[in-house]
Parts: structure tokens; sequence; C-alpha cells
């Protein structure tokens, strides 16, 4: 297949990255990229849906995953995945040799291994600069669900409809579901049984980088998991607390141990960001030094920091993150150029184990199991938004009134890096705006 067919399949059926901020696949596909890297290493703490759908398609997902590398001529083809997944490292061993080219690379159980800049120094060696893309070092990296609907769109002409969601947490039957995009995060929610507290609260996409939620939102191809919490459980109340009393605790109580930035993934791999530096200066409102500020564009926003790193429980992160966004709307640039110092030789000593992470942040007595169930769940309506990717927004292609069928194509890709989005139910169009089409079943 020639990259601009296989390009055209995926935009057309609304491939994206299924996790993250949705980068649009297509755009990945490139004769430059010399390793492909299927990423099974499930970033967060509990979420489970990767390996699940990885064991249960394992020789769809692998056919697929070969396709691509034959497509953009790329010599080697990786899949990163934890060594304790047994099963589905089982389930691969079974059928890798029939793919030339194809390997598997067996990585820790450590925190944040799903971070496509640290999977790719795990995998193949190459650091990616900072503020780069994987494609520099000749890597193109794709999660497992991305490429299982890559699949779909090729083998069985489906476009992407649906999302499978862990639901882990305070409920009676955690569960990986099946879940039409556009319905909403309670309907999830009810698929794993009852909740086990009083006024829960829903966090999306995982304990360390995910969103608290509102149980109306729409399920985009985007949501991973959703793990239900406690009000007045630890990673809420951070969650929920205001940056200008995190600066003013900053200034009173840091006690410049420099452990934030010691164990730093992305200043472990010799990137300029180094977030006690920036506490140090943001906190006394130094300004003789730009530098701890503009670096901020090459934080990834992990979480270590905040919630393993500091004992003083302060929030480098969150600042880091605001500093990031004023910066952004101010119009500066990230700094240019910048090439990364070599790997900090003390990086093997500076990991994050998960079992650990999970018993600091008060997780332990989640990590329960969530079996895979894919039967497709229905819904009676849905909000599709028209942005569930990075890029233009899809733009709508029918109008109110109109009945539409699951599957179609009901907003197209717009000028520039865009997808198309598809009806997930079958139904009437009742409302259609420039942020999302809803339908009617």
């Amino acid at each position: 297949m020639e990259i601009k067919e296989l390009q055209k399949i995926m935009q057309e059926n609304g491939v994206v990255g299924a996790g993250g901020a949705g980068f649009p696949t297509y755009a990945k596909l490139t004769d430059k990229a010399e390793i492909i890297l299927l990423n099974c290493a499930e970033c967060e703490p509990l979420l489970k849906l990767h390996r699940q759908l990885l064991e249960k398609h394992a020789y769809e997902i692998m056919k697929t995953f070969h396709l691509i590398a034959e497509t953009v001529g790329a010599s080697q083809a990786i899949i990163g995945i934890k060594k304790s997944y047994v099963q589905t490292v089982k389930a691969l061993q079974q059928r890798i040799e029939e793919f030339p080219g194809m390997r598997l690379h067996l990585l820790e159980e450590v925190y944040p291994m799903g971070d496509e800049v640290v999977l790719i120094y795990e995998a193949t060696g190459r650091v990616v600069r900072p503020g780069g893309l994987p494609i520099e070092q000749g890597v193109a990296v794709f999660n497992v669900e991305t490429v299982y609907n890559v699949y779909r769109a090729v083998e069985k002409q489906k476009p992407v409809t649906d999302k499978y969601i862990s639901v882990v947490g305070e409920v009676s039957d955690p569960v990986t579901v099946r879940m039409p995009l556009g319905c909403t995060l309670d309907e999830v929610v009810a698929q794993a049984g009852s909740v086990t507290v009083k006024d829960p609260v829903y966090f999306v996409g995982g304990p360390m980088m995910g969103r608290i939620g509102s149980g109306s939102d729409p399920v985009t191809k985007t949501t991973n998991a959703i793990l239900v919490l406690p009000k007045d459980h630890l990673i809420v109340m951070k969650k929920q607390r205001s940056s200008s009393i995190d600066l003013k605790r900053a200034a009173s109580i840091c006690c410049q141990c420099n452990t934030c930035t010691d164990l730093c993934p992305r200043h472990n791999l010799g990137h300029p960001i180094d977030p006690a530096r920036f506490m140090r200066a943001a906190s006394n409102g130094d300004f003789r030094d730009l530098n701890p500020y503009l670096n901020a564009n090459f934080c990834s926003s992990c979480g270590v920091c905040e919630m393993y790193s500091c004992p003083q429980s302060l929030a480098p992160r969150s600042l880091l993150a605001d500093m990031k966004g004023g910066l952004k709307a101010a119009g500066v640039r990230p700094p240019q150029g910048v090439q990364p110092k070599p790997v900090t030789s003390a990086r093997e000593y500076r990991k994050v184990p998960e079992e650990r992470l999970m018993a600091r942040l008060g997780l332990t007595k989640y990590d329960k199991d969530a079996p895979l169930d894919e039967t497709l769940v229905g819904a009676s309506k849905v909000k599709i938004l028209l942005s569930q990717h990075i890029g233009a927004p899809a733009r709508a292609l029918v109008k109110a009134g109109e009945e539409v069928t699951r599957g179609q194509m009901i907003a197209g890709p717009a000028d520039g890096l865009s997808v198309g989005i598809h009806a997930s139910i079958c139904g009437r169009v009742t409302e259609v705006t420039d942020r999302h089409i809803l339908i009617a079943g």
C-alpha cells in the first residue's frame, strides 16, 4: 500500500491517537520513519485497556503494525510493552515470527514509561530534542488502540465511532468497556456496577495527568479511563488547589532539596526543564534569568515532581503549566533549536516504581482486574464534538432534522491537520453548532 492511500484511509475514517492529545495518525506516516514503535506501556497507573486489547487482538494489531512498517519503509517495528504484562507478552510471542523485522522490547514497571520521549529512549537509545518531534530521530510512535482502529478502517472499512474505556476506583465492578463516542461519562461509569462512595469525583484520563470531569461530559476519541474517587481523596484535593496559594506555599516552605529536578524524567534525558530552579525563581519573583520560565515549555506535565517527588507536597507541575499557558497567551514562542545535554548518568536510579507511586497516592486498593467487555453499549443520544484531535475541527456535513446512520461521516476534515467525524449511533440530528453535533436515537 502507498503512503498516500493509507493516509487517506486514516483521515477519512477519523483515526487519531486514542489517548493524549489525539494527534491525527495519518500525519505520522512518512518515509523518514526508520523505526515504528507500538506503545503498550499504559503510561498512567491503573489503566488496563491497551494490554487487554493487545492480548485479545494480538494478530490483528501486529498485522496492521507490520502493514504500517511496510508502507513507510521502516526497517524496525518495535512493540514496547511492560514485562509485567505476562499474558499479553505470551500472546505476542505466539505470532511474532510471522512478521519479519518486528520485535518486542520489554519495559520496566516505572512511570512515565508511556511518555513517548521516554519510551523512544528506552526502546531505541535515541533522544528526541526538547520541543522536537519523534520523526526527527527517525521514529514514529503509535498506541495500541490507534493501530486497532487502523485495522478496522483498512480491513473492515469501519470508521472510529466508539472508544474503549477502563472504569476503576470506587465502583463495585471495575471493567473496560466499549462505548459510543458522545455518550456521557455517567453512562460509562454505570457499566461498572454501583458507585461505592457518596458524591464521587470522576478523574478522567488517569491519576497523574488526568482532569476532573463532569458526569455530563461527552466521551471523545481520547477518553481512556475514568477513575472514580471520593471527593476528599489526595489526588482530587491536589487538583483543586489554587495556583496563587501554591505559589505562596512554595515561597514559604520549599526546602530547596532539588528532588523535583532530580527525579524529572525529561531532565534526566538532558532536556532543559528544571522544576527546582523554576520554583525558586517564581516563588521569589526573580526575573534576572528568564530561562527557568521559558524552559517551562519543555515540561511534559507528567506530574512526577508534584505527585511523587516533593516532600512538602508543593505543586511544580501545576505552576509550570500555568507558566506555559501564560507564555502561549502572550505569544511567546518556546526556545528554538535547543539540543539536549547528555543523558544523566544517574537516570537508571531515578526512575519512579509504579507500585511505589500507587502506594504513595493511595491508589493500591484500586489496582484490581477490570475485565474487557467488547459488547458495544447502546446510547439514546450523543453529543459528538467536532474537535477531538489536535488541529482544525472537522466541518459539519449534516443539518438539524436529518436522519443519520452509525458510521456515516457527519463532519469532514477541515483544511490543514484534521480528520473526519462519524455518527456513533443511528438517529436524527437535533442540533449542529460549530462545536458539536447532537444526535437522538
